[in-house]
């Protein structure tokens, strides 16, 4: 039996310490058919060469000149490991993550189970709920045009009941933890760079539905996220509206972006109040 090649590609930006607790989980893992590429997205220090050193011929170390954002420091990865590896999966896993060692496994073993499958995602928990681990941050996502935010995760700081437990399509996984099926990537392309960081993972998700793939949430393949660390590095800003409004325009009809408009005023407010509470 072949074993299916999955590349994963995880994206560091001066975040050393993390880094190196997602890779050391990651040589835990039984799935025996993975190569890692890490790409190093202009970090200030020298985080490349000390993960060279630490990891060796376990990584492949790719090291950007500069800040390219979420979107296109990944598909610097995904453009390496189709070029190179030639892998039936690639995997998107960020760097302030740590996985199950059976969470690869289980995740190729439903992508593979049907063909019409383009997206699988890991039911993901907090890394640390007020010291609890089972407190589920996603178990995939849903998109609702009617809603303030029109996307947002299932599940969120639920406890982890047996209903979050079933396999389902879902509109979309995160990119903290996105397998994309080879074919997928060749049907829709690269994640679109004009998101510098947020929102590429749900558009990626529409597109590949909107092709008829299935988008897949998998409950067995457990992954536990530092919620908010690469965006608490960068602070709340207003220029993170214009790429949602971008998402809204490009993806949605007429109606709902003129609806949408109508409550920007709502998170202007809203940003305004994290901005001042950082200021304080």
């Amino acid at each position: 039996m072949t074993i299916p090649k999955v590349a994963i590609v995880i994206l560091n930006w001066n975040g050393l310490a993390d880094t190196n607790e997602c890779l050391e989980s990651l040589k835990e893992i039984t799935y025996p058919g993975y190569q890692v590429i890490l790409v190093d997205n202009g970090s200030d220090g020298d985080d490349a060469r000390v993960l060279r050193d630490t990891f060796g011929d376990y990584i492949h170390v790719i090291e950007n000149d500069r800040n390219y954002g979420f979107a296109e420091g990944c598909n610097i990865g995904i453009r390496y490991a189709l070029a190179h590896m030639e892998p039936e999966y690639v995997l998107l896993l960020n760097n302030d993550t740590v996985v199950a060692p059976d969470f690869l496994d289980e995740l190729v073993r439903v992508a593979e189970g049907d063909p019409r499958i383009g997206i699988v995602g890991p039911k993901i928990y907090y890394y640390d709920f007020h010291g609890r681990k089972d407190v589920i941050w996603a178990a995939g996502g849903k998109v609702r045009w009617w809603h303030p935010w029109v996307y947002d995760g299932i599940g969120t700081n639920e406890h982890d009941v047996p209903q979050y437990n079933r396999l389902d399509s879902v509109d979309w996984v995160s990119g903290s933890a996105m397998m994309v099926k080879r074919g997928t990537v060749e049907t829709l392309s690269y994640l679109d760079p004009r998101y510098f960081f947020g929102n590429e993972d749900v558009e990626y998700c529409i597109r590949a539905r909107k092709r008829g793939l299935k988008v897949v949430y998998v409950p067995t393949a457990r992954v536990w996220h530092k919620v908010g660390k690469s965006r608490k590095k960068r602070g709340p800003r207003f220029s993170d509206l214009p790429p949602y409004y971008r998402l809204l325009r490009r993806n949605f009809s007429a109606m709902a972006y003129a609806y949408h408009l109508l409550l920007l005023p709502l998170l202007l407010f809203h940003r305004g109040i994290f901005w001042m509470i950082r200021r304080w």
